[in-house]
Order: C-alpha cells, then structure tokens, then sequence
C-alpha cells in the first residue's frame, strides 16, 4: 500500500530499514482529557505531640490506651507525687524562716531608731547645757580675773573660777562628742536597713523557690494539651520516667496524641514534575487498605528546598484530605496521590503515537481518502500517555494515521519524544 509506505517513510526518515507494520487509521473525536502528576507519600495527622513529662519519678496512673480519644485537658499520666510534696513542704518551711528572719531584722531596726533617737534628743539637750555653763563658768572667770587685778578677789577664788571654767568647756567637749558618736550610730541605721533589705531579697527567693516546687509538683500530672487519639503509649504503672526539661536526653515520651480531624499526605514529588504542581490543585489520593475508595484532596503547601536521594531530587508537596471519608486513614498509610494539572472537557482527541514531534513542532499523518496522507502540522495541548489534545490544525471527524510496532519504536529512538507525565482521566483510550 502506498499509504503505508509513505506513513513509514515519514515516521522512520533516512536510514537503515526497520521491520514496520501497517498505520492504523484513527478518527479526530472529542472528549475529555486531565493531566495529572503521579506520586506517594505517608498520611499523616494534622497534628501529632509527643506528651513528655516536666517532672521525673514513678508512673502512678495512665488512663487511656491506643486509640482512645482525649479532650484537652485530660489526665494523660500521673507521677507518684510524694518526692514533689515533700520539696514543697521543705520550701514552705525555708520561706516560713526566712519571714522570721525579716520580722527579727525589722524588729530590731526598730529599736535602734527609736533608741538612736531618743539619745539625739538628750544628747542636744546636754550639748545645750554644756554650752549655757561652759558661757557661765567663762564669765565668771574673767570677772574675778579683774577682780584680782584690782586687790579686790583673792587668788583663791581665782583659782576656783578657774578650774570650774575649764571643767565646764570638758563638758561641752564631751557633749559635742557624743553628738559626734550619734551621728555615727546613724550609719549603722543604715547597715541595718540594708539588712532588713537582704532578708527581704531571702524571702522572695524563698518564694520563688516554693511556686517552683509547687508547679513540680502539679507537673506529675500530665494532661492533654490538644484533642485528639492516643496513637501511641510508651510508658506502664511503676515505671520510671526521666522528666524532659532537666534530663539531657530529652526525656521519657509518655505518649503520642494526633489530631485526626484534619489527614494529609505527606507526597515527594520528582524535580521534573515540581514546576507543575502549585497550591490549591485538586488531588486524588488512594490507599492500598482501600483500593477502590478515591478520596479528594487538595495541594495545601509546596516545599522551598527538595532532598536529594542517590542523585534523585524530589520535593515534599502536602495534601490534606479533604473528602468526608477522611477518618478512614490512619496516620503513616502509604498513598499514592495524583495531582491534576490540567484538565479540558471537550477537547479534539487523537492517540498520543499519531502525534510526531519533529524540529519545528508537531505533526499528524491525515488519511484523505488516497494513496497520500497529508503531512499537517498541529498545535498540541495536553497530552497523556495515550491520548493528546490538539488544539489547532484538527477538526473533529477527520482521520489520522497512528504509527504501531517498529515505526513507533525508530520514531521515540530518532525523535528523542520525552514520555509525559503520568496522567488519568481522558477520552477515548485515556486513563482515569
């Protein structure tokens, strides 16, 4: 047939010859078409907390098993508390002293200042006395001084004037000085005070120290911090625990709460298909527990930075589960989730082997009725494994040639066709 001389001719250009078989004829039809990215991943919750335990000791009690649910602030575990209970009777003790202490300080600090200024009043008032007869004894002095000086004293009565004046200014000296020494019993006031303060700072670290054991000791109650089911327990009745602050190893995990009301999957998507592939994207995801159940779904979030895995790069894409059967996943399922990219309802369909990609673009093989098919180039759209839309440069009714067997072969080998990404749904051939 000259048809297929042609048809082979065209599909497998200049060279050695190769074993061809005969080009089918195919009618241009309409029908819808979806492209799609292919890939799997893990379900897993929209949250999932590890319940450790701030305090450490001995397991006393743990309600709930696997699969229970819990509302937020449930008892999950509690520690035996008898250690914590006596921490915070030890430091209610501490605190009780350490109040005492500033009572006592207070107490005295008290006493001196009344003290101090009890002496201050009857040290001015001998300082005032001192003066009036220290100005008394003086002037006493210097009359009978010229009294002497005139015959009319003797030396006696000088003598005498004398000595009670120099008695009366040792007196004012005196008295001066212990004004002098008041003064230095106020610094000392101030020594006090400063440890009135000191047994104050005590007594907040006290208390500071009682609030802690205090919240130790609520810490041997562990409740739950979100709803959800307890997907895993790790811990028994007298087991002991490591608490998750203070230990270096992080702790003992107790349990594992997940939030189940919202499942993604967690899918890799290879490097190839990434730039495809954007937020809000439907998605189909499927699980081998149930193989005929397609649940939607919906791309939610695209990573930034992709992993690499001997020399293959794929990027983490999140897809909650959207569809109400939902609560059938359980966490750590493999799926397999195909993300559309594309999709057109009534395209003009033709088998993907009667589209052939050469330099300038694609063509098609058009039967006219006569030993010549018409070489015709196309505009092509979306294209699946089997099937590909053409958008311009068809119309529907008319008939292609599809290239089979050897033709097929020498055209993907010459032409260097990459093979398209995995898609599901389409018309006549296609997949869903």
């Amino acid at each position: 047939m000259i048809a297929v001389a042609i048809a082979a001719w065209l599909l497998l250009r200049p060279g050695k010859p190769a074993a061809t078989k005969e080009p089918t004829v195919v009618a241009v039809e309409r029908g819808p078409i979806t492209k799609a990215v292919s890939c799997t991943g893990r379900v897993v919750p929209a949250q999932e907390v590890e319940i450790k335990c701030k305090a450490s000791g001995e397991v006393a009690s743990v309600p709930h098993d696997v699969s229970d649910a819990v509302e937020k602030g449930d008892l999950l575990v509690e520690l035996d508390p008898v250690d914590e209970q006596r921490r915070v009777m030890q430091a209610e003790v501490a605190l009780a002293a350490s109040r005492a202490q500033v009572e006592l300080k207070r107490n005295a600090l008290t006493v001196a200042e009344r003290t101090l200024a009890t002496d201050r009043e009857r040290a001015e008032a001998v300082l005032v006395a001192a003066e009036a007869r220290a100005r008394d004894a003086r002037a006493k002095f210097d009359r009978v001084k010229l009294l002497l000086q005139k015959k009319l004293a003797s030396q006696e009565d000088y003598d005498t004037a004398e000595t009670s004046a120099v008695q009366a200014e040792t007196e004012l000296r005196s008295a001066r000085v212990r004004l002098e020494e008041l003064r230095t019993q106020e610094i000392a006031l101030d020594g006090r005070r400063h440890d009135v303060q000191l047994a104050e700072t005590h007594v907040k670290s006290d208390e500071i120290a009682l609030a802690d054991t205090q919240q130790r000791l609520k810490e041997t109650r562990v409740h739950a911090p979100s709803s959800g089911v307890v997907a895993s327990r790790n811990v028994e009745i007298g087991q002991i625990v490591s608490s998750g602050i203070s230990n270096v190893g992080g702790g003992t995990t107790l349990l594992t709460v997940a939030d189940l009301r919202r499942m993604f999957v967690l899918a890799s998507v290879d490097e190839s298909d990434i730039g495809q592939v954007g937020g809000g994207q439907p998605a189909t995801v499927t699980v081998d527990a149930y193989p005929a159940l397609a649940l939607d779904g919906v791309v939610r979030r695209i990573a930034t930075k992709g992993v690499s895995s001997s020399n293959v790069v794929t990027f983490e894409v999140k897809v909650e589960v959207t569809d109400e059967k939902r609560r059938l996943l359980k966490p750590e399922m493999t799926a397999t989730v195909e993300i559309l990219i594309a999709r057109a309802d009534e395209a003009l369909l033709v088998p993907t082997q009667a589209v052939i990609k050469t330099r300038r673009g694609y063509v098609v093989l058009v039967d006219r009725g006569g030993d010549t098919p018409e070489r015709r180039p196309v505009e092509v759209g979306i294209m699946s494994d089997t099937m590909a839309q053409v958008v311009n440069g068809l119309a529907e009714g008319e008939h292609v040639l599809v290239a089979s067997g050897g033709a097929e072969s020498k055209w993907r080998r010459d032409e260097g066709r990459p093979r398209g990404p995995m898609l599901f749904g389409g018309g006549r051939g296609g997949r869903r």
